[in-house]
């Protein structure tokens, strides 16, 4: 049965915040700060991962 992919959200900032999304139900809230070299980052809490709009290309996976 194969994993189903963990949320990936676009953004324009390099510093995000991410607290699950679930109200009551999700995790304490964490700020990101995405590498540029990267251009990703993604959350431990959630694996949610979030990629600056200039690497929007390069970390589609």
């Amino acid at each position: 049965m194969p994993i189903p992919v963990p949320e990936t959200e676009i953004v324009s900032t390099w510093k995000v915040a991410c607290d699950g999304g679930e109200g009551a139900l999700g995790h304490p809230r964490v700020w990101l700060a995405i590498p540029e070299d990267m251009g990703w980052v993604e959350c431990g809490y959630c694996d949610k991962r979030f990629v600056h709009e200039s690497a929007a290309d390069k970390a589609a996976g």
